[in-house]
C-alpha cells in the first residue's frame, strides 16, 4: 500500500536568478530549485499490529501543510511522501529506499517507529541522508551524526519523574512497575541510576509483561512495601490496569507515569481514576494557551477531524515542525542546500522551542534534542495541566554512557 501527499497552497513560483541557479547546481536530491519545493519521506504503519500510531504521521503531515500555508519557509513548501511499512523494520528499510530511489527524497522527517528508525540506519550512513524527528526512543538515534532525535531516552525521563517525586511531592518509599521490554527496561536503567546516586533504594522494583492486564499481585507488593509513590513504565492500558488494581484493593498512592500517556486514550480507558496522575514530559500539555500548540490543535482538526487531539499528535507535529526549523535554518544560512548542509546547520540549532518540545539543543557530537522534562498532572476537569516548569534531566543520568 502507498500514499503520497503534495502538500501546495499556491501556484509554485519560478526562481531564475543567477545566485539560485548556481546553488541549484550543487543542492541534493529533493531539492527543486525551479518550484522552491523540498521532498521529505516516511515510512508509517498503515496496517500491521499499530495501524494507530499513523495518528503520528496524520499530524506530521498536518504541520507541513500548515508550514506551506503559513509562509514559514519562505516561498519554499514542503512536498511529504508516506509509505505503509506495516510496522515491520525490514519493510522500513525497503520503503526507504524506494523513496530515495524513486521520490528523490531530501531526508526522513518524522519517521514512526524505534526499531524502524534505528534498522534504516546503515542504508541512511551508506548514501548521506539526514533522519530528523524519528519518533522512536532508541541509544543508537543519538549516536549517528545523521540522525536528530527529539524524544528522550527513556531512562532520563524515568530519572526525570523520581526526581520530582522525591523532591517536589517529598516521597520517601518510591516504587517502580515496569514493562519487561527495552522501553521498560531503559526507564528502570535510569531510575536504578538515579536511585543509585542519591545512594538510596526503592521500595520496590516489579517488572511486568506488555499484555498483562491484571496488576492486583503487583499491587499488592506494592501495598507491603507501603510505597507512597508509584512510577509505572508501560503503555496506558498497563497504567490504567495498575491504576484500577489499587482502586479494588484500596491502595493509596501516587502515581506517575511517562509522558505518552498523558492522553485522552488514557482518560478514555482509566476515567476518573486518572485524577491527580503525574506525567513527566518532554512535551507541553496539549491544552497549552501557547501559540505552538495551538496552530497543532487547530490544523490537525482541519486536515484529520476524526482524530483525538493529544499527546501521540503533538508528537508528530512537532518532529515534523524539528525539520521545518532546521530547514529554514539552512535557507537563511545561505549554505547550498545539501543534506550535508542540513546536518552542518542542525547541530547549531540552540534553545529552539519545536511544537511541543521547549530548549531544544543540538551540537556536534552531542544529538540529544530534549533536554528538559516538565511535570504533568491530569485534572478532574479532564485537561492536563503543567504543574512543574521545564527543568534539565538529572546530570548523572542525562550524561551518563549507556552501553
Amino acid at each position: 500500500m502507498r500514499r503520497r501527499t503534495f502538500l501546495s497552497t499556491s501556484a509554485l513560483s519560478a526562481c531564475a536568478a543567477t545566485p539560485l541557479l548556481a546553488r541549484a547546481q550543487q543542492a541534493s536530491p529533493g531539492i527543486d530549485m525551479a518550484t522552491k519545493t523540498v521532498t521529505v519521506g516516511a515510512f508509517t504503519p498503515v496496517t500491521g499490529p499499530v495501524p494507530f500510531y499513523a495518528i503520528l504521521t496524520h499530524a506530521a503531515e498536518a504541520c507541513f501543510k500548515w508550514a506551506n500555508e503559513t509562509n514559514a519557509l519562505n516561498g519554499w513548501k514542503i512536498k511529504f511522501v508516506t509509505y505503509d511499512d506495516g510496522y515491520e523494520p525490514a519493510r522500513s528499510v525497503a520503503v526507504t529506499r524506494r523513496m530515495v530511489e524513486e521520490d528523490k527524497i531530501f531526508a526522513l522527517a518524522a519517521p514512526v517507529g524505534t526499531a524502524q528508525s534505528v534498522a534504516v540506519l546503515p542504508y541512511a550512513k551508506e548514501i548521506g541522508l539526514p533522519v530528523i524527528g524519528p519518533i522512536g526512543g532508541a541509544t543508537a538515534l543519538f549516536s549517528e551524526r545523521l540522525v536528530f532525535p527529539l524524544l528522550p531516552d527513556y531512562g532520563w525521563s524515568a530519572a526525570s519523574n523520581l526526581d520530582y517525586a522525591l523532591t517536589d511531592l517529598k516521597a520517601s518509599r518510591v516504587a517502580l512497575l515496569w514493562e519487561n521490554d527495552e522501553l521498560g527496561r531503559s526507564g528502570k536503567r535510569g531510575f536504578d541510576l538515579h536511585l543509585s546516586g542519591l545512594k538510596k533504594e526503592a521500595s520496590e522494583s516489579i517488572p511486568f509483561e506488555v499484555r498483562n492486564t491484571d496488576f492486583t499481585p503487583h499491587v499488592r507488593r506494592l501495598a507491603k512495601a507501603k510505597a507512597d509513590v508509584v512510577i509505572v513504565f508501560g503503555s496506558n492500558a498497563n497504567l490504567t490496569a495498575a491504576l484500577k488494581a489499587a482502586d479494588r484493593i484500596g491502595y493509596e498512592a501516587k502515581w506517575m507515569a511517562p509522558f505518552f500517556t498523558a492522553d485522552p486514550t488514557t482518560r478514555k480507558l482509566a476515567g476518573d481514576l486518572l485524577n491527580g496522575v503525574y506525567f513527566s514530559s518532554w512535551l507541553m500539555p496539549v491544552t497549552a494557551d501557547d501559540p505552538d500548540i495551538k496552530a497543532y490543535r487547530d490544523n490537525v482538526g482541519k486536515l484529520y477531524p476524526a482524530d483525538p487531539v493529544g499527546v501521540f499528535g503533538l508528537n508528530g507535529w512537532s518532529n515534523a515542525a524539528l525539520f521545518v526549523k532546521g530547514f529554514k535554518a539552512l535557507l537563511d544560512s545561505g549554505k547550498p542546500l545539501t543534506r550535508a548542509s542540513l546536518v552542518d546547520v542542525m547541530e547549531t540549532l540552540k534553545d529552539q522551542n519545536i511544537g511541543g518540545a521547549r530548549k531544544v539543543t543540538f551540537m556536534a557530537n552531542d544529538h540529544r534534542g530534549a533536554r528538559q522534562e516538565g511535570i504533568i498532572q491530569a485534572a478532574p476537569d479532564g485537561s492536563f495541566k503543567l504543574v512543574r516548569d521545564f527543568r534539565p534531566y538529572p546530570a548523572a543520568v542525562f550524561d551518563a554512557k549507556i552501553s
